[in-house]
C-alpha cells in the first residue's frame, strides 16, 4: 500500500512536469515552423494541458481499467470548473469576452449534452467513441477558423509567455516529455488500481478523485497564471477547451480500445454533476452579462461565483464519500 501511494505521488509529479516539457517542445516546434501564437494556444497548448488525462486514459484502457479512464475524464471536468475555475476567480475575478459567451460556451454545452445522450445506455461503444473524436476534429477546425480573426484573443495570445526554444532543444523537450508522460502514466495507473483493490473502492472513484485532481493541476497552474496577467479570456478558454478535449478525446479512448460498460453511478451521479456545473457556469455568465450592460458584450465573474463553485465541488466530494 505504501509503495503504491508513493508510486501515485511520484507518477503525478513526473506526469505534470513531463507535460510541461511536452508543451514547451511542441509549442516551440510549431513556432519555429511559423504557426501563429493564437493557433498554438488553441491547439497545442490546449491539447498539451490535457496530455496527462489523454495518456493516463489510454494506459488505463489498455490495462483493462476503463472505469479509471472514464472517471479521470469526468472527474477532471468537474475539477476544472469547481476547483480550478473556482480558485482562479477567487484569486483574480475575470471579465468574460463576448466571443466566449456566443461561441465556446454554447459549444461546450452542446458537447456535454450530446456526449451524455451517447452514454445514457450505460455503454461507451466503439461507434460512440469515433463519433466523439469526429466531433472534436470539427470543433477544432471551426474554432481555429473563427478565433484567428478575433482581435482581442490574438493580442492576448501574442502576449502569452509561450516557450521559445531552438529547434534541437525543442525536439529534445518534445520527445523527453512524451517518454516521461508514458512512463509516469503507467506508474500512476498501476498505483491507482492497486490502491482501489486494497481499499475496496471502485477504479471509477479513484479516477474521479486522486487521478482527476492530479491531472487537473496543469490547468490550475495555466489558468491562474493567465488570469493573474490579466489574460482572462485565455484563462477561461483553457478551461472550456480542456473540458471539450476531456469529453471528446480522453473519454473516447476506452471506447476506441474496446466497448466499455459504464458503472451506473456515472449516469446517476458523476455525469449529472459535471453537467450541472457546466450549466451553472453558463448561467452565471448570462446573469452577469445582464447586470453589467454598461460594459457592452462582456460579463464579469466575481468572487461570489468562485465561492459557489468551490462549495459545489466540496459538496460533490461529500456525495462521493456518502456513496462509498
Amino acid at each position: 500500500m505504501l509503495l503504491a501511494s508513493v508510486t501515485i505521488l511520484v507518477g503525478l509529479v513526473v506526469l505534470i512536469w513531463s507535460a510541461d516539457l511536452f508543451v514547451a517542445g511542441a509549442a516551440s516546434i510549431a513556432e519555429n515552423m511559423g504557426m501563429s501564437p493564437i493557433l498554438i494556444g488553441l491547439t497545442i497548448v490546449s491539447l498539451g494541458t490535457s496530455a496527462p488525462e489523454i495518456i493516463v486514459s489510454f494506459t488505463a484502457a489498455l490495462s483493462g481499467a476503463g472505469d479509471l479512464a472514464i472517471g479521470n475524464a469526468i472527474g477532471s471536468n468537474i475539477a476544472n470548473i469547481g476547483l480550478v475555475l473556482g480558485i482562479t476567480v477567487l484569486v483574480a475575478p475575470m471579465m468574460v469576452h463576448e466571443s466566449c459567451m456566443k461561441k465556446e460556451m454554447p459549444i461546450l454545452l452542446l458537447v456535454t449534452f450530446g456526449t451524455g445522450a451517447l452514454l445514457i445506455d450505460d455503454v461507451l461503444s466503439t461507434i460512440d467513441a469515433w463519433l466523439m473524436v469526429g466531433t472534436l476534429v470539427l470543433i477544432i477546425v471551426h474554432m481555429v477558423r473563427s478565433q484567428q480573426q478575433d482581435e482581442v484573443l490574438a493580442v492576448e495570445a501574442a502576449e502569452e509567455n509561450l516557450p521559445h526554444l531552438a529547434p534541437t532543444r525543442a525536439w529534445l523537450y518534445f520527445f523527453a516529455g512524451l517518454g516521461l508522460l508514458i512512463a509516469s502514466s503507467h506508474a500512476l495507473v498501476w498505483g491507482s488500481v492497486f490502491v482501489a483493490e486494497t481499499l475496496g473502492v471502485s477504479e471509477l472513484v479513484i479516477g474521479l478523485t486522486i487521478v482527476a485532481i492530479g491531472t487537473s493541476l496543469p490547468e490550475l497552474a495555466a489558468t491562474i497564471a493567465s488570469a493573474m496577467r490579466g489574460h482572462t479570456e485565455i484563462a477561461l478558454g483553457n478551461i472550456i477547451g480542456s473540458n471539450m478535449f476531456n469529453l471528446l478525446a480522453v473519454m473516447s479512448i476506452p471506447g476506441i480500445v474496446g466497448s466499455e460498460n459504464l458503472e451506473r453511478a456515472v449516469i446517476t451521479r458523476d455525469y449529472p454533476t459535471m453537467t450541472f456545473l457546466t450549466v451553472f457556469l453558463a448561467a452565471a455568465i448570462i446573469i452577469s452579462r445582464r447586470r453589467t450592460r454598461s460594459r457592452a458584450g462582456h460579463a464579469y465573474l466575481g468572487r461570489t461565483v468562485g465561492v459557489l463553485l468551490v462549495a459545489l465541488y466540496a459538496l460533490y466530494y461529500y456525495w462521493l464519500y456518502l456513496s462509498i
